[in-house]
């Protein structure tokens, strides 16, 4: 069964300069730039026919303009005890309008609602034995946060292994924004 999400690609400047970003924060897995992505939607394990649903709902949803994003500040996620470390996408109409559809396409395909609220992020690191004062530290050591802004153009279906995150990510299938057919003529054989 493929594991799936839908996401936002990270363009090469934004990558690099994120990845500046990396060393200094003892117990962080960083992610490699290429594994950079906004997520849409997670799907997680599908069966075949799942996945085959999706790969044909999300083609409709690829009629749209273009979205603009914008990463505006580090963070991360569990509290006292931080679990990844990440760049912020700042809060935009477009985007939630669009993750919305995203999440009505998913019910359509018959999965199960998202019990999380969506926060956009790019994930730099997955944190593991860290103190919430290191991060807190890291970040503020970190200084100012260059505002880094980008157009996604297309949004992509990614397949993951079952591992501990972040990647190695494959696309599936591309879908250009505002365009007939996704980048990607068939669908995978799941």
């Amino acid at each position: 069964m493929p594991r799936l999400f839908t996401a936002l690609e990270i363009p090469d400047a934004a990558a690099d300069a994120l990845t500046m970003l990396r060393g200094g924060l003892p117990g962080a897995r960083w992610i490699d730039r290429e594994n950079y992505h906004v997520t849409l939607r997670f799907f997680g394990d599908v069966d075949g026919a799942t996945a085959r649903d999706l790969f044909a709902l999300l083609a409709e949803s690829r009629r749209r303009g273009p979205i603009d994003v914008t990463l505006d500040a580090l963070g991360s996620f569990g509290g006292d005890r931080p679990r990844s470390l990440f760049a912020r996408v700042a809060p935009s109409t477009d985007l939630a309008r669009f993750q919305t559809a995203q999440e009505k396409l998913a019910r359509q395909a018959g999965l199960e609602p998202e019990g999380r609220k969506y926060t956009p992020h790019v994930t730099l690191a997955r944190l593991r034995d860290v103190r919430a004062a290191e991060v807190a530290t890291f970040i503020a050591r970190a200084g100012f946060f260059p505002t880094l802004r980008f157009t996604a153009e297309r949004f992509v279906l990614l397949s993951s292994r079952d591992s501990v995150g972040g990647g190695p990510y494959v696309i599936e299938a591309a879908y250009p924004f505002d365009s007939v057919q996704p980048a990607m003529a068939a669908a995978p054989a799941w």
